[in-house]
């Protein structure tokens, strides 16, 4: 019987050697698949923390912008409003000059005037809110 197993050692030692390299090629091959299992679950996780903190910041930016528009509209309509029911050169009861003169009346050049102030009173607003929105942006984290 051992003169058998003499004649057959080497295929054995190559048997069990080709066992033991598959074992431990299996081995290595299992501890780097959990590790990578665990790897997808931590950028899982991460992304899962980033798109939430991405909604919140998302979140976060319309209430500013809806914020700093509605206090736009409110300052806009009051100076519009301002000009034109207190100016004082929003006045048209003052008299007109013939249709022959081709020089501006003096009542067309204070409406020009008061235009010309509305028109700068809103572009301060809007530069003014625009500044606003931009310092409220920079701050949100």
């Amino acid at each position: 019987m051992w003169g058998i197993l003499s004649a057959y050692s080497n295929y054995i030692k190559v048997g069990l050697y080709a066992l033991a390299i598959c074992c431990i090629f299996f081995a290595g091959w299992h501890i780097r698949d959990n590790d990578f299992t665990i790897y997808k679950d931590q950028v899982r996780i991460a992304a899962e923390k980033q798109a939430a903190q991405t909604a919140s910041i998302q979140k976060q930016h319309e209430l500013v912008t809806k914020g700093i528009s509605d206090e736009y509209d409110a300052k806009l309509n009051a100076l519009r409003n301002y000009y034109k029911s207190t100016s004082v050169w929003n006045n048209n009861g003052g008299s007109k000059t013939s249709g022959l003169s081709t020089a501006p009346s003096a009542a067309d050049v204070a409406t020009a005037y008061n235009l010309l102030a509305e028109q700068c009173a809103e572009t301060t607003a809007q530069t003014i809110a625009l500044q606003d929105w931009v310092k409220a942006q920079i701050g949100i984290k």
